[in-house]
């Protein structure tokens, strides 16, 4: 698969080194943007504030397939119920919401692990396969979880999330399985 990722800090560079070691086509464009025209799947990974200056610098991926990997903690801006609403909305294709409740410090880490990690994700019925097939090529374990829609969900976990990041447990990995399946 041909992937752009727009941002090249923990979650971006993270991401585009999982994938280019697992034979994806990568390019991560950086604050001078670029020529995304030609991949399969556009991935968004800038601060959720970012958004609209990080992709206006970003030619050739009108309509693409978009996962949207960023968060706000404020949340999304105003006339948007959702980062990923905003992504979509600037791109015009399908999108999915994705790695915003992963540890991106910790991406150098999710190989050596006894069972994959879990990475939970709401797509567009379009963009469902391939978030899931870059789900699992970076290691983890997708666990989709509906539509678009439930994005909003996502981004507001986030403070959860964060909060037990930085609690005793620090920076970690979480599964969710069904009884029986660990």
């Amino acid at each position: 698969m041909k992937v752009v990722v727009v941002g090249r800090g923990n979650v971006g560079g993270g991401l585009a080194r999982l994938w280019a070691g697992a034979g994806h086509d990568v390019t991560a464009l950086g604050r001078e943007g670029g020529d995304g025209s030609g991949a399969d799947v556009l991935v968004v990974a800038v601060p959720g504030s970012s958004i609209a200056d990080a992709l206006a610098k970003v030619t050739g991926v009108e309509g693409m397939t978009t996962i949207d990997a960023t968060n706000s903690p404020p949340g999304p801006p105003a006339g948007f119920e959702s980062l990923a609403l905003q992504v979509k909305s600037i791109v015009g294709g399908p999108a999915a919401k994705c790695f915003n409740t992963n540890f991106a410090v910790t991406y150098d880490q999710v190989a050596n692990q006894r069972v994959a990690p879990t990475s939970v994700f709401a797509a567009d019925p379009e963009a469902r396969a391939p978030a899931a097939q870059l789900i699992r090529d970076a290691g983890f374990d997708p666990l989709y979880v509906g539509g678009l829609d439930n994005a909003p969900t996502l981004e507001a976990h986030v403070a959860f999330t964060m909060m037990l990041g930085r609690s005793d447990l620090g920076p970690y990995f979480y599964r969710f399985a069904r009884p029986g399946d660990l």
